[in-house]
């Protein structure tokens, strides 16, 4: 942290982003930043202010993010407000959610209620390995299911190359101990809806008091609640990030680096080496990746999303592109990219112009 004294700049954590304005946690304490001035009683421990956006950071185009460090001028303690004019640099940042400078992402899943599905599970997983942050997995409501179902689940998931804590905020089992992995760190909370990630936030932050919704009955999912990304502070340093959820994760990566997210291939990986250097891991010999663990089935799904993706942005970037999207089956999502028809070789001919083509030839006849 630097020093306030020294450099006479106040410096802080944007923790909330709505429209054009900020709201930025200041690092000094009150008592510090008093002794600079005449300062109101009744700003909150650190303080917080709202902020709008420097002008000359509009014209460079510099985004503020929810997380930056910045630098904060012309505060107006009475009002509660500030202007940011420097962003710091960055050593992380997320485009979905948009935040900067996080340490790691806890996935918090919920092993009944709704139950834990597998492929959903492995999409969000991959999703939170393609940011290159450390990965902490949390299943919620452990309640529900005994503890042999509990190590059946932890034995699958070691298989994947990930160590859950189980978890039950409504009976507050081992929320103190997912607490101490958030320490001194900025972390996302990420998960589908439903599994309990406000009412974690506000069991490990009393201060957050986030609305927490209901599970469909009908669809066993969880009503969305959060709107906006967010940064509480714990108690114990550190701040979460409350995101707004997200069902499905998109596969935009690149397809040769989809392999590399999936820990049991990277083990794999570690002591062999594919006979191509491109190879993909469907069907090139010498592939030591394809095989027989659990997931290869969810990578070739995830493969051909990630392909079909590619092959779309390469079709917007090049409108001459010889590819196009199909749709395999009405109403099933399901689609695939098959070669485009030579619009003006291969249209039919309409029945007037046959004809009209046919009259023209019994006249040249005559």
């Amino acid at each position: 942290m630097t020093d306030f004294a020294a450099t006479g700049q106040l410096l802080g954590t944007v923790v909330a982003v709505q429209a054009n304005f900020y709201r930025v946690q200041l690092d000094q304490k009150q008592g510090e930043i008093r002794e600079m001035g005449d300062r109101d009683s009744h700003l909150p421990y650190p303080p917080l202010l709202l902020c709008t956006r420097r002008t000359r950071l509009k014209k460079i185009g510099q985004q503020v993010m929810v997380g930056d460090r910045v630098v904060v001028e012309e505060p107006d303690w009475a009002g509660g407000r500030g202007a940011i004019a420097e962003v710091l640099p960055r050593h992380s940042e997320l485009d979905r959610p948009a935040i900067a400078n996080v340490n790691q992402i806890l996935l918090v899943f919920a092993v009944a209620d709704p139950p834990l599905e597998p492929y959903q599970l492995s999409r969000f997983l991959i999703k939170a390995e393609s940011t290159g942050l450390d990965v902490l997995l949390c299943l919620n409501k452990s309640d529900l299911i005994s503890p042999q179902e509990q190590q059946q689940v932890s034995d699958r998931l070691l298989g994947w190359g990930y160590q859950p804590i189980f978890i039950s905020v409504k009976d507050s089992i081992n929320t103190d101990q997912a607490g101490r992995y958030l320490s001194d760190k900025i972390t996302v909370i990420a998960g589908p809806s439903g599994v309990g990630k406000s009412s974690l936030i506000n069991t490990l932050i009393d201060t957050a008091k986030l609305r927490v919704g209901e599970v469909s009955g009908k669809l066993a999912r969880g009503r969305h609640t959060t709107r906006h990304t967010e940064l509480f502070e714990l108690p114990s340093g550190g701040m979460l990030a409350d995101t707004p959820g997200f069902n499905q994760p998109d596969m935009n990566c690149i397809p040769e680096e989809l392999i590399r997210y999936f820990p049991e291939a990277r083990k794999r990986l570690a002591v062999a080496s594919c006979r191509f250097s491109d190879c993909l891991h469907r069907d090139e010999p010498e592939c030591v990746v394809r095989g027989d663990w659990e997931r290869y089935e969810h990578y070739l799904e995830f493969l051909d999303a990630a392909i079909a993706h590619q092959t779309q942005l390469h079709q917007q970037a090049d409108p001459e592109s010889t590819m196009k999207l199909k749709s395999k089956s009405k109403g099933k999502g399901q689609s695939q990219y098959e070669p485009k028809l030579e619009s003006k070789k291969y249209r039919r001919i309409s029945r007037k112009t046959q004809l009209q083509d046919l009259q023209e030839l019994y006249r040249d006849e005559e």
